[in-house]
């Protein structure tokens, strides 16, 4: 079962969908999109409000009534190289790449806006919120900070995100856990740097930081149950000036993830034991640094179920697939407003078709059944559901 568009509406859509793909826009660079964004919701009557929380947007559509609903999109591009030189609408701006489907997920809410605004069958507010700056930017947060929930009252908000491997069309909705938390960690040891041929006159942070990248490999493996997810991944390390020197400082850089609280802490608490232990036994100084950048992001009950209930209406409804370890920046809206978050199949997601792949696309026959469930789901919850 899939939803059925009017074909003339399905065509515009892929067409404003590839014109965002042919022009993206990176992190917090997002303004040519936020333009072409507000333009097309101007263009359908509806009310636009401009640079919240940066190059974010909301479009306004009321019609009378005392509930209210808010649905999201992010809009940013990723610093990629795409690389498929036959596709016709590949990225025309060097570097930047839209690897990620952001450009769908921004169409479709347009979509939405269109199926809304000419279905007289429903009444209330929802608010179209078009984020910036997802791909670690901050966007959420800044948007948050801006005034989005008291400017733009909403008593739940919905998102989705684009889900290679998984059918075209698909909904996928999960329990509680839909992406897990993530944290950027930096683990710095100072020695005293010398004479690679008199190491007993220098203390090398280079020893530190070997024993550390197989000791916090220790943290998941001993420190959290086996039945609950974590993941901490060293994936870069800086030291030295010379060839024949020891260096007098040594870092090692990376992420961890985890999909419950209590994990995020024992990760943290675990790093911070480990870092400290390894400086001492080495005569070493050590500084932890650890940031956490999303929390997990988890549906509400009554949301998820609602949810459900609009996939089920106008798609293939899937309620079995376990959460994934990436990291999603709708989290800290669901930490105002309670809410749900979906994944949307994109089809194979296989031989270049993964997301931040430098061939990736986004399945544009996925956009009817995107805009329709967001149509969908809004409609059910200012009808009370």
């Amino acid at each position: 079962m899939m939803f059925a568009m009017h074909t003339a509406l399905a065509e515009t859509l892929t067409a404003w969908r590839r014109h965002l793909h042919a022009h993206p826009g990176l992190t917090l660079q997002e303004g040519p999109t936020a333009a072409f964004v507000a333009a097309r919701l101007r263009e359908m009557g509806v009310e636009v409000a401009e640079g919240i929380g940066g190059h974010g947007l909301v479009g306004t559509i009321r019609r009378g009534g005392n509930r209210s609903v808010g649905l999201r999109a992010d809009m940013d591009a990723l610093p990629i190289q795409e690389l498929n030189p036959l596709l016709p609408h590949r990225s025309t701006v060097p570097g930047v790449m839209h690897a990620c489907g952001h450009d769908g997920h921004t169409t479709a809410l347009l979509g939405a806006a269109s199926l809304l605004v000419q279905d007289p069958d429903w009444s209330g507010t929802v608010q179209l919120v078009f984020q910036p700056a997802e791909e670690g930017g901050g966007g959420a947060k800044a948007m948050i900070a801006d005034g989005l929930f008291e400017r733009f009252p909403m008593e739940r908000i919905f998102g989705w995100h684009n889900w290679p491997g998984l059918e075209a069309g698909t909904i996928a909705v999960h329990d509680s856990a839909v992406m897990a938390a993530g944290a950027r960690f930096e683990i710095a040891f100072e020695g005293h740097a010398g004479h690679a041929a008199l190491p007993h006159l220098t203390r090398d942070p280079m020893l530190g930081v070997g024993h550390c990248i197989v000791a916090l490999q220790s943290i998941v493996a001993r420190n959290l149950d086996p039945l609950q997810a974590g993941v901490v991944s060293v994936t870069m390390a800086e030291a030295g000036e010379a060839q024949n020197q020891v260096a007098h400082r040594a870092e090692l850089r990376g992420t961890a993830r985890w999909l419950s609280e209590p994990n995020g802490a024992a990760i943290e608490a675990g790093m911070r034991r480990i870092a400290g232990g390894i400086a001492a036994a080495f005569g070493l100084e050590a500084n932890v640094s650890f940031r956490v950048g999303v929390p997990v992001t988890a549906n509400h009950q009554a949301e998820r179920e609602l949810a459900a209930q609009a996939a089920g209406a106008v798609t293939t409804l899937r309620r079995d697939l376990p959460p994934a370890m990436t990291g999603e920046d709708f989290s800290w809206f669901l930490k105002e407003v309670p809410g749900a978050f979906v994944w949307i199949g994109n089809g194979p997601g296989e031989g270049g078709r993964e997301l931040h792949n430098p061939n990736y696309d986004f399945n544009d026959a996925v956009l009817p059944v995107a805009s329709g469930y967001l149509a969908e789901v809004a409609k059910r919850a200012l009808a009370g559901g």
